[in-house]
């Protein structure tokens, strides 16, 4: 009787947790076949969830509609500039306070824990007005320096540090090797789900972030795709769901494809800090 309970309670684990997974995937679902689908489709009730005929052309229509590659070259660049920044000044940080007692150690990390809970919204004025002293204003590096140190970086590899034996440590200064050389060759290796992980909420967050390039541009040039994606909404007539959900996927499928192929190392990564 015990295994037969033990079985139904399993079926009603794996029922729930497909249920969840159907509840979060079924957008991204229909934003992916509503890019395939005609303007009348999309708005067809009851709407009709394939589409009745394949419109490759939409992700053609998008792409012609502004300065695509520009969006994506800007995008790259700045996504991959932050987290290039952000790992310089993380890892450094996230040693000094995982193995380094000075004073004021705490009250320091205890700063960075703050910064965490302040969102750019209540910070993005003096900072524009930074930009705009340096004039630095409508250009990549206003999207990029402002971002150039993560709390959530340091919090995050401090306590993936702090789990390295300091036998390790030890070993490695016996050897004569420099603090500087232990930190990268031992620390770091030793941490790589860790930094893989941030890397890609890294890179992702700031792929997706349409408030800061918002604010910070207004040339097409220096603007990245999610600006671009939002821009293909007309403000006059009718609005061209159909390609805005193809400029979506534009946007989207290069995230999905990062992640499917470091979702090992995220795996990887939460058994490493529960340990």
């Amino acid at each position: 009787m015990y295994p037969l309970r033990l079985y139904v309670f399993k079926t009603i684990e794996w029922l729930l947790l497909l249920a969840v997974a159907l509840l979060f995937v079924f957008p991204f679902l229909w934003m992916a076949l509503t890019a395939f689908k005609t303007l009348p489709e999309v708005f067809r009730f009851p709407p009709t969830f394939l589409p009745e005929s394949w419109q490759i052309q939409n992700f053609a229509v998008a792409w012609k509609s502004g300065p695509f590659l520009t969006y994506l070259v800007n995008s790259l660049f700045v996504a991959l500039s932050i987290l290039v920044l952000q790992l310089f000044t993380a890892v450094p940080a996230a040693y000094a306070f995982a193995r380094y007692k000075f004073k004021g150690r705490n009250v320091l990390f205890g700063l960075t824990l703050i910064a965490l809970m302040i969102p750019p919204q209540v910070i993005f004025l003096p900072i524009y007005v930074f930009m705009s002293e340096w004039n630095l204003v409508n250009t990549l590096w206003s999207l990029i320096l402002p971002y150039g140190a993560s709390a959530f970086g340091i919090f995050l590899l401090r306590q993936a540090f702090m789990q390295v034996p300091d036998e390790v440590i030890e070993a490695a200064r016996l050897d004569n090797a420099s603090e500087w050389k232990i930190m990268w060759k031992v620390m770091v290796p030793m941490a790589k789900p860790v930094l893989v992980t941030f890397g890609l909420f890294s890179f992702i967050y700031h792929w997706n972030d349409y408030f800061w390039p918002l604010i910070m541009t207004n040339n097409e040039q220096v603007r990245t795709l999610p600006i671009g994606v939002a821009m293909m909404k007309s403000s006059e007539g009718d609005t061209l769901w159909h390609v805005i959900m193809a400029g979506n996927m534009i946007l989207v499928v290069p995230i999905l494809i990062i992640f499917f192929f470091a979702q090992r190392h995220i795996i990887n990564a939460f058994v490493y800090q529960s340990k």
